[in-house]
This record gives structure tokens, C-alpha cells and sequence, in this order.
């Protein structure tokens, strides 16, 4: 259990850190505390509606004490992708998310794409469908376009599996359920490059050079967080904020704490 053996933390933002631009209660003071304790940590996030750039500028004017580096977004894992395979990206994305993209070769998903995968015999091993929080860019036309682009042979690339997250107006759809949507009728499997999938946990543990068992996760989400980062063997406190449901606490992994907020949940790493 999370305590003294703890060397390392892992935050996500949306409803442990932040609540909209807002700091969540203690999010400031539970991150100084880490920096006074010499305690190295990342933020993890699935937030796919905003650039790298503008999330790392939103969380410091919130007051939260962070680098750029110490941010981890899945669109930069995408980008990096992308040219590692030298594809080119179809973007079914939010467009505050454009930005990560620039250094890639990638466009938005729209009425040439359309046309360009109108005829499933024609094959395109070369792109790779991005799908991320479109919000309300999810049309039928742009899913359609997506499936179109699958169907000939172009990659599904996952920035976020979350099934909904939490805002000021209550809990919204993520880009999960499009995804399983896009999964389901081309008959595909995505590269899951957000939480839960293990790249996206992997890519953080590297980062900070320490063994997965010494690393602990604070999270809202019981999927995306606390069984995602079970899976690749950190610690993990699920605290009962953000998106957190009565019945998550019903469910949690052997060895996963609660906490009231992240910063019990940081008084409960560093005390033990």
C-alpha cells in the first residue's frame, strides 16, 4: 500500500488538480508539499481539448508549481507516433488539440479525406486515424469519414479511452465510447496512446527512472486510473473527487487506497 516505500508520484488533473481552470481544494498546497518533500512526480492526463502548450500554461496561472516537462499528454505520445512510422494522421480531434500536430505531417478529418477513402478497395497502410475529445466535432459526417479511412487500412489511434469525465456542467462524454464505436464497425483494435493503456503508463515510469512498485498514482477515474495503473503495477490512491462514484469504492483493485482529496491522498503517501 502506498506509504513509505512510495518514491515517486503520478497526478492526473482533471478532478484531482484542476476543476475546470480552477485548482481543486489543496491541489496547490499537495503538490508543494511533494516539491518540500523532494518527492519527483508527472502529471498524466487524458485531455484532448486543449494543446500541451495551453494545459502547462492553464495549470501554472491555477498556481500549480509544474514544468512543461513534468506534463504528459497523449496527443504529444500521438505526434510521436506518427513520425516514428512515418504515417500521416487524419485528425478526428477537438481543434484547441491542432497545435500538437504541427511538427507532423496530419490534417483534420474532412470532406477530402471523405472522398479519398470513399472506395474500401483502396488501401492506405501509410495514415492513421487520431481520435481524441472532439466534443462537438463528433459529426456523423467526420465518423464516417473515420470509418471510411479504417476500412481501407488506415490505423486507429486512441488518445483516450476514458468513457466520460467531469466538468463544471457534470459528467461529459470522452472520446472512449467514439472509439468503441470506430472499433466495432471497421472491425479494428486501437493503439491505446492515453490512459488505461500501458504505453502511456510505461512512457511516465520511464520518465521518471524508478521501478513501477515504488511509483503511486492519485486518480479519479476507477478505469482510466486506478485499474490502468494497477495493470502496469504502480501503487494507486483513487480519490473522491472529479468524476469518482460512490460505487468505485466497490470495486477497487487489491492493494488501492481512497482519499477524501489529493491532499489526503498526499499525507497518506508520505506519512504512511
Amino acid at each position: 500500500m502506498p506509504g513509505p516505500s512510495t518514491q515517486a508520484v503520478i497526478f492526473d488533473i482533471g478532478g484531482v488538480l484542476l476543476d475546470g481552470d480552477a485548482p481543486m481544494p489543496g491541489a496547490v498546497a499537495a503538490l508543494a508539499r511533494c516539491h518540500r518533500a523532494n518527492i519527483p512526480f508527472l502529471l498524466l492526463t487524458n485531455t484532448t481539448r486543449r494543446s500541451h502548450a495551453d494545459l502547462h500554461l492553464a495549470l501554472q496561472r491555477a498556481g500549480l508549481d509544474i514544468s512543461s516537462a513534468q506534463l504528459l499528454t497523449p496527443a504529444r505520445a500521438a505526434a510521436a507516433w506518427l513520425a516514428a512510422h512515418h504515417a500521416r494522421g487524419l485528425l478526428l480531434v477537438h481543434p484547441g488539440l491542432m497545435a500538437d500536430f504541427a511538427e507532423v505531417d496530419a490534417q483534420p478529418i474532412g470532406q477530402s479525406v471523405d472522398m479519398a477513402f470513399s472506395s474500401a478497395s483502396t488501401h492506405h497502410p501509410q495514415w492513421a486515424v487520431v481520435v481524441g475529445d472532439a466534443g462537438e466535432f463528433f459529426t456523423y459526417h467526420a465518423l464516417t469519414a473515420a470509418f471510411r479511412a479504417l476500412m481501407a487500412g488506415a490505423a486507429l489511434l486512441s488518445l483516450s479511452d476514458s468513457r466520460y469525465f467531469h466538468t463544471l456542467g457534470g459528467l461529459s462524454l470522452d472520446a472512449g465510447p467514439f472509439v468503441r464505436l470506430l472499433e466495432v464497425a471497421a472491425g479494428v483494435t486501437s493503439i491505446a496512446l492515453g490512459k488505461p493503456g500501458a504505453g502511456f503508463f510505461q512512457q511516465a515510469i520511464a520518465q521518471l527512472g524508478i521501478a513501477a512498485a515504488h511509483i503511486t498514482l492519485v486518480g479519479d477515474d476507477l478505469h482510466s486510473d486506478v485499474l490502468g495503473a494497477s495493470a502496469a503495477g504502480l501503487q494507486t490512491i483513487l480519490v473522491q473527487t472529479g468524476k469518482y462514484q460512490p460505487s468505485d469504492a466497490d470495486q477497487l483493485p487489491l492493494g488501492a487506497m481512497l482519499a477524501a482529496d489529493v491532499m489526503t491522498a498526499v499525507d497518506q503517501i508520505l506519512t504512511g
